[in-house]
């Protein structure tokens, strides 16, 4: 074989060479299909989003890890999707959730609220209902239920529930992510102090007894309130006007 030829085919052999991992890494690919349905007979909005997300849910301590997401614009119920993952990614013995929400803009439109468990192999056809989120305006104080969201721009755990209940009367209670808490606030205006919390004394792991002790030291920092009432929100700011805590109406 003359000794350009061989070049050649050498040449193109190390080139397939290089594209065999490739190609075997986009065979790896598992496809996951289905549908984002609500029972609302309502046309969505023209801007209307739809994202489906894989996330490993395992922990209780750690924020998810997401595998995989995808967003659909426009569409009605059902939203067909088809989410892409490497399944390297889905490991054994972890759980592994899926979950769907439907925004327009900023308002939070739709959304899943229980656990939809990755189906075996990862593919089939999905279904993933979503409730549509309460439309009623945000209470007119810092009266409701609240879930924390972000502590002192640290963020929050996710599966992991730091709640504020606040009634007219100032009364508080809630979690903060393990043990229950009880006390009570006065709030003046766009003033408010909380007294002394209560608490019941259990122990959990680290992380969540983290987050509870930055929760209840932002609400011993709180000296103001604030509503952001398109996005339901509920700041509590320190006496220099810095959010401690912004949590969403639950």
């Amino acid at each position: 074989m003359p000794a350009a030829i061989a070049g050649l085919s050498r040449r193109r052999l190390a080139g397939l060479a290089l594209m065999l991992p490739a190609a075997r890494a986009v065979a790896a690919e598992t496809v996951l299909r289905g549908t984002v349905v609500f029972r609302e007979r309502m046309a969505l909005p023209p801007d209307a989003v739809t994202e489906v997300t894989l996330a490993d849910v395992s922990r209780a301590d750690a924020p998810a890890r997401v595998i995989a997401e995808t967003r659909i614009a426009g569409g009605q119920s059902p939203i067909p999707y088809e989410l892409r993952f490497d399944p390297a990614l889905v490991l054994p013995g972890r759980r592994h959730a899926l979950r769907a929400r439907i925004t327009a803009g900023d308002r939070l439109l739709f959304a899943s609220t229980t656990h939809h468990a990755l189906p075996a192999g990862g593919t089939g056809d999905t279904a993933i209902p979503v409730q549509r989120v309460a439309g009623d305006a945000a209470p007119p104080g810092p009266a409701g239920r609240w879930l924390a969201e972000d502590i002192r721009g640290g963020g929050v755990l996710d599966r992991v529930q730091s709640v504020l209940e606040i009634t007219a009367e100032g009364a508080v209670s809630g979690t903060g992510g393990c043990n229950r808490i009880a006390g009570s606030a006065s709030v003046t205006g766009n003033r408010i102090e909380f007294g002394q919390l209560i608490s019941t004394m259990m122990a959990c792991t680290p992380a969540v007894m983290d987050q509870e002790r930055k929760f209840l030291d932002a609400l011993k920092e709180a000296r103001r309130w604030r509503l952001d009432a398109p996005r339901r929100k509920l700041l509590l700011l320190d006496g220099r006007d810095r959010p401690v805590m912004v949590l969403a109406q639950a």
